[in-house]
């Protein structure tokens, strides 16, 4: 079958002399949905940019039909028929999906904008391709799964025949994301041509037709995922074989480190979001929280971890109540955390690897003088963790920006793991980075476990969270909707069901989950 996107020899160079496509080829047929697979900083973003005019090559030719095209901008790539559907939504929550769906190219009716036109337009798109959404909704009621399809029609609504999605998956239940699956299948079936970044190669192999696979900048092959394993795929992507499940024995939890009691948070409009919720993480065990994204997990964690207040109801960490401790005095209790945003909230963007890694630790005797900082023991060590913890660089002076995600989330991981704790906190641990680095962070956490660390894992990755958790609480509406110790005999759908609240354990059950 001929190929209807063509990218040949695509090579991009950045400033500070960084290859990031080296000569890669790509190619897609009409009617497939191809995968694009490889390590963080393999290119594929990149790549990407490039295709949806974000960026330019230095050398290399798109084609489409072949003919050759010249995507200076996404303007020119909207007009030449290709959409991109981004990991972190472009969309304005205060509108309207059809205000939406139809922003650039804005229907007007004399001087005045035409909502009834933007409205017919997005319900002919959703009715063509068989999305069910309310035109007139706002966005901000929507739930995460609707907002993916927004997205979607957006770029359908636009001419889209080439549709790029990045990481479309990554906050989808089992439910939302085989529905996904089915509306992106029925695309093919028009003719659509559809790309495919995800790191979750079970879905790669569901959905693909076929699969690139990019390292160091390279195309290293294309596979028919039929043809192929999981175990292909990423030994292709990191050259080496890969543990897709880490092994770990059985949980020895001991005493209490954290203790929540009866929380209760309010957001900033006043509505409560954390409906009086309990539960402990003991020393030796990994306790995982999974629901869809706002369901109240992220005000529970910004109040656990010192980043937002709570109004009712008690947080313990080692016996001290910590709601009036600043982000130091916690430290110093044993919290770390590594956050959901490693880029606003994980590092200092500005300084490099070397600050990064030393910036809890500054105050220590051990590299800081009465005077003046001690900077061979601060090189020494960021050197021994920046081997450790296998982050790839030029060396400890580097801008931290300069690095992959997959590398930035490393130093965080280093950071805090490396910094005294007690209870570590992790918040989507292994998102948007690639299988090698998420097997390494995997498996630092289960051997923190193991030293006798209190670990509180948030993920929307249910492999990962069903793999590592001792146990595991659901979260939906604000409360806990189930509560699991035999985390093994559980399946994704069922943990999907729990999720969306059409399954729910009673109070009794749940109470298990605060140890006395």
């Amino acid at each position: 079958m001929e190929n209807y996107l063509v990218m040949k020899d695509i090579t991009k160079v950045y400033d500070n002399g960084v290859i990031a496509n080296d000569k890669v080829n790509f190619s897609a047929r009409k009617g497939e949905i191809h995968a694009i697979c490889g390590e963080n900083g393999a290119g594929k973003t990149t790549l990407m940019k490039m295709l949806f005019g974000i960026e330019q090559p230095d050398e290399g030719q798109i084609t489409i039909e072949g003919k050759d095209v010249f995507l200076t901008s996404p303007t020119k790539a909207i007009e030449a028929g290709i959409g991109m559907v981004h990991q972190h939504f472009m969309q304005v929550p205060s509108l309207t999906v059809a205000e939406n769906v139809i922003l650039g190219i804005e229907p007007t009716k004399g001087l005045k904008f035409d909502t009834a036109k933007a409205i017919q337009m997005t319900e002919e798109v959703c009715k063509k391709y068989g999305f069910n959404i309310n035109p007139r909704a706002k966005v901000q009621d929507l739930t995460v799964g609707v907002k993916q399809k927004v997205e979607i029609v957006k770029a359908l609504v636009k001419g889209c025949k080439i549709l790029i999605l990045d990481e479309p998956t990554a906050v989808l239940t089992p439910q939302e994301t085989a529905e996904l699956f089915q509306q992106l299948k029925s695309l093919r079936e028009s003719g659509c041509t559809i790309i495919f970044i995800s790191h979750k190669l079970n879905e790669v192999k569901e959905l693909c037709d076929r699969v690139t696979v990019i390292r160091k900048g390279k195309t290293i092959s294309v596979f028919d995922t039929a043809g192929v394993t999981e175990a292909d795929i990423s030994r292709a992507m990191v050259g080496v074989d890969v543990i897709l499940e880490v092994p770990k024995t059985p949980a020895q939890p001991k005493e209490n480190i954290l203790v929540v009691k009866d929380l209760g948070v309010y957001n900033a409009i006043g509505k409560k979001v954390v409906k009086n919720v309990s539960f402990s993480v003991r020393a030796g065990e990994i306790v995982g929280i999974a629901g869809v994204e706002g369901n109240g997990q992220r005000e529970m964690i910004d109040a656990i971890t010192g980043l937002g207040k709570y109004a009712e109801g008690s947080i313990q960490l080692r016996g001290q109540e910590i709601g009036e401790k600043n982000n130091k005095q916690l430290r110093e209790l044993g919290l770390v955390h590594v956050p959901e945003d490693r880029m606003t909230l994980g590092i200092a963007g500005s300084m490099t690897i070397e600050d990064n890694l030393i910036a809890d630790k500054i105050d220590d005797p051990k590299y800081t003088g009465k005077i003046l900082n001690k900077p061979k023991a601060i090189k020494e060590d960021a050197k021994k963790w920046i081997e450790e913890y296998k982050v790839l660089c030029k060396d400890e002076n580097q801008l931290i920006t300069g690095l992959s995600g997959g590398n930035i989330q490393k130093v965080v991981v280093a950071r805090e793991f490396t910094s005294y704790n007690e209870l570590i906190v992790v918040d989507q641990p292994t998102r948007g980075i690639d299988v090698g680095a998420s097997e390494f962070i995997r498996e630092r956490l289960v051997a923190m476990r193991d030293e006798g660390k209190a670990v509180l894992l948030i993920s929307a990755d249910l492999g990962e969270i069903m793999n590592l958790s001792d146990s595991l609480l659901v979260m939906h509406g604000g409360k806990f909707a189930g509560y699991f110790t035999d985390v093994k005999s559980l399946t994704e759908e069922e943990l999907g069901f729990y999720m969306l609240g059409v399954k729910h354990m009673s109070d009794e059950e749940i109470g298990g989950a605060l140890h006395e």
